[in-house]
């Protein structure tokens, strides 16, 4: 007990003193690194594969992880079986200095990444527990997943959604059955006992798509989606209440286009939607991470440099590159070099980033670093 005290105390201190240490010659990488997260193929992380030198070399963040390969068509990417997916997170946060996010989405029903056919348990969707709107059924849902991730060696579930079922013929949510309900009490009732049961087992929760993806009409994967005729604010009541009662894990951004809040950028790249709405007015502190910055309503529209700009700039902490939209094996190279490359020539400056890294940092040292 007092080695695995002194150990966590020693990790702290580290990450404490990276926080406040003065710029090094390496201190503008290592920050550059934690704002990315990266998905890869593999069901292990050998020395010489691409996503070992990410970790080494580049320092990225955090992994996303995956049980089909789309681009590929595979059913063989990184889950095969709760043995094997033990190993690979081991073995990747081993590969780090810094403790990793290791990330997935498991939000149960049909978005889920470890499922039955693999060995894990059976899972209900958001739906069906906003359909019982049960507090006893919901935690127990919540429970089992957190304890399972926990023993998976998985600390971030990029759940719970808590977009509004305004439209349930929605391809991307309402057809999926993700959202808990059309009514945003319901919505932020239920997400709020599931971060409450993640909580209890160390796991971090992520509310998505902000600032609401429930009332499109298209899918983001595939294309430009434009909620302007769609949206309403009510769609922002679950953020409202759960950021008011102190919620400070990560928020996740939707690439909805809605010129009601900005008539040039989606979200996740709107500065107007990120730092003016989230940050400014409804007072969020905590980690935003970007949806897939792969996905067609980003990818196809952007190039790579001006995507990643215009998400800094608007308040985007973590940049997500699932690979699993379009692969790249060299995508976190890339993003490494155009980041700094941002900051040298002045399109992005240092304090931003130093803005993202603390705010990683603070969530990984509470939630990490001083789990039980």
């Amino acid at each position: 007990m007092k080695a695995t005290l002194l150990a966590a105390l020693l990790l702290f201190l580290s990450f404490t003193s990276a926080l406040a240490a003065p710029s090094t010659p390496d201190s503008l990488s290592i920050k550059i690194g934690q704002m990315l997260m990266i998905g890869f193929r593999g069901m292990e992380a050998k020395d010489d594969s691409a996503i070992a030198a990410d970790i080494r070399e580049r320092g990225i963040g955090g992994v996303v992880l995956f049980d089909y390969d789309v681009p590929s068509k595979s059913p063989i990417r990184n889950i095969e079986s709760p043995e094997q997916l033990r190993r690979l997170t081991s073995e990747l946060q081993k590969l780090s200095t810094t403790p990793l996010f290791i990330a997935v989405d498991q939000e149960g029903g049909r978005v889920c990444r470890l499922k039955p056919s693999r060995g894990f348990p059976p899972t209900v969707s958001a739906a069906y527990l906003g359909t019982l709107n049960n507090s006893d059924s919901t935690w127990q849902a919540a429970g089992s997943t957190a304890a399972l991730l926990k023993s998976l060696g998985i600390n971030v579930n990029l759940a719970p959604v808590v977009d509004l079922n305004v439209n349930p013929s929605n391809p991307v949510i309402g057809k999926l059955d993700r959202s808990f309900s059309a009514d945003p009490v319901v919505v932020a009732q239920q997400a709020r006992m599931v971060i409450d049961a993640f909580h209890q087992q160390g796991i971090i929760a992520a509310l998505k798509h902000f600032p609401g993806h429930g009332s499109s009409t298209t899918d983001t994967h595939k294309d430009f989606t434009d909620v302007t005729a769609t949206w309403s604010k009510k769609e922002l009541d679950p953020y409202w209440a759960l950021i008011r009662e102190g919620y400070s894990d990560p928020v996740m951004t939707a690439h909805v286009f809605n010129a009601r809040l900005d008539s040039l950028y989606p979200a996740t790249l709107s500065k107007a939607t990120i730092d003016g709405l989230l940050r400014k007015q409804l007072g969020f502190r905590g980690v935003v991470l970007s949806d897939d910055m792969q996905m067609k309503a980003i990818a196809d529209r952007y190039g790579l440099e001006e995507a990643i700009r215009l998400a800094i700039d608007a308040g985007v902490d973590v940049l997500i590159f699932g690979n699993n939209v379009s692969y790249d094996p060299e995508i976190a190279s890339k993003a490494t070099s155009i980041i700094r490359h941002l900051v040298e020539k002045g399109a992005i400056s240092p304090e931003r980033i130093n803005e993202s890294y603390r705010r990683i940092m603070t969530l990984k040292t509470r939630t990490i670093i001083s789990r039980p």
